[in-house]
């Protein structure tokens, strides 16, 4: 509880200069590599926390990020260095009101968080992103430590290949 309390206090003093409301993208960019979530700063871990906040502001329900962050560190793994659990964005996604559903695959989801291995299963990191479909493909948010736009790709599988996801959350509504 100390670390989460520190945590949220650095958080709000790190975060003073950004307008919530704002998509993120590159985790290691800006103001929110700086932030910390469990004992790293979130450019290493934070984006389970990033995700979900990119979900709350596309559906225009604002929360700001240290707050998520806060909430979510008590579903961190290992003392945050693993990140969070990502079988629980799910919870703190029904927290902040939103609807969704767990799922194994993508499928035509017009609006989901996916978690996936980056490379080898339990031999790589996971990386955890928020994405929407529109008529140009599938818009990635986060998709990349160091990029701050928005990747498109056309097919999920381009997101991540259907062995390597380990947690989708289909988010209903819009």
């Amino acid at each position: 509880m100390i670390i989460r309390k520190n945590n949220y206090r650095h958080n709000i003093i790190k975060s003073k200069n950004f307008q919530d409301g704002q998509m993120i993208n590159g985790q290691a960019v800006g103001f929110v590599s700086e932030m910390r979530y469990g004992l790293c700063h979130m450019s290493f871990n934070g984006c389970e926390v990033i995700s979900v906040y990119n979900a709350l502001v596309y559906l225009k329900r604002t929360v700001p990020l240290c707050e998520i962050a806060f909430y979510m560190e008590r579903f961190k793994l290992l003392s945050g260095i693993f990140g969070c659990n990502p079988f629980k964005v799910g919870k703190a996604l029904e927290h902040y009101g939103i609807e969704c559903v767990h799922s194994k695959e993508i499928g035509s989801a017009k609006m989901f968080i996916v978690s996936f291995w980056t490379g080898k299963r339990f031999l790589s990191s996971i990386h955890t992103v928020f994405c929407t479909r529109s008529a140009d493909g599938i818009n990635i948010y986060n998709r990349y430590n160091n990029c701050s736009d928005v990747k498109i790709c056309r097919e999920s599988s381009e997101i991540a290949s259907p062995e390597k996801i380990i947690a989708v959350y289909i988010i209903k509504g819009e």
